[in-house]
């Protein structure tokens, strides 16, 4: 469901309001994180007053549910607009996905969304609702689209290779390089991508480190 679309109170101008109010919400999560951002931070950052957001989001868990479809429908904009941009000529495929889906993974939907996953952890409520968008980008967006963009297969090998360069780059852009960051950043993403070139190409032997 698009969140822009809720079925609540359905009229242009509440359509707008709430679609102020979850944009801030996702704003928020990315900046702030999910617990922090709490609802009166949502309505002050959209320019509501507590009573004016209440009248759109009854509840933090409708809020959060509006939020999980909302992020989710930017999360899949910014992705079709990777994937219909291939990679220029002379570019190997392959790279081209790995640098576009790092650059994808700090836009704000991105990270607003993995924050949710990381609160999603400890917070019932928040996991459920999380589910379905986790399963449908997982299946719809990088299983399909990523592949598309790295120009691979289907089988088991090109599955493996989309896997292996999604999860290590959304590992690399969690996690807490404390020294030295950019020249080991640069570093694991060459290995990424020499990964993933070689599980795409039957029968190649390819070292993983070049001195």
């Amino acid at each position: 469901m698009d969140a822009r679309t809720y079925p609540a109170k359905e009229t242009p101008k509440s359509r707008r309001t709430r679609a102020r109010i979850l944009d801030a919400a996702m704003r928020l999560f990315a900046e702030i994180g999910y617990h922090a951002a709490t609802n009166a931070l949502i309505a002050e950052a959209a320019n509501l007053t507590r009573g004016a957001m209440l009248y759109h989001f009854s509840s933090r868990e409708e809020l959060v549910e509006a939020a999980v479809a909302h992020i989710e429908v930017e999360r899949a904009r910014l992705f079709e607009q990777a994937a219909s941009s291939p990679a220029s000529p002379g570019v190997d495929a392959a790279e081209h996905a790995i640098d576009a889906y790092w650059s994808l993974l700090h836009e704000t939907p991105f990270v607003a969304f993995a924050e949710l996953e990381a609160a999603a952890r400890t917070d019932p409520m928040l996991r459920a609702r999380l589910a379905n968008a986790q399963s449908a980008f997982d299946r719809n967006q990088v299983g399909e689209r990523f592949l598309a963009l790295t120009q691979a297969g289907s089988d088991p090998r090109f599955q493996t290779s989309r896997d292996l360069g999604r999860f290590l780059l959304e590992g690399l852009a969690r996690g807490s390089l404390t020294y030295d960051e950019i020249a080991r950043r640069e570093r694991l993403l060459a290995v990424v991508k020499r990964a993933v070139r070689a599980l795409n190409r039957k029968g190649e032997a390819q070292d993983l480190w070049v001195d």
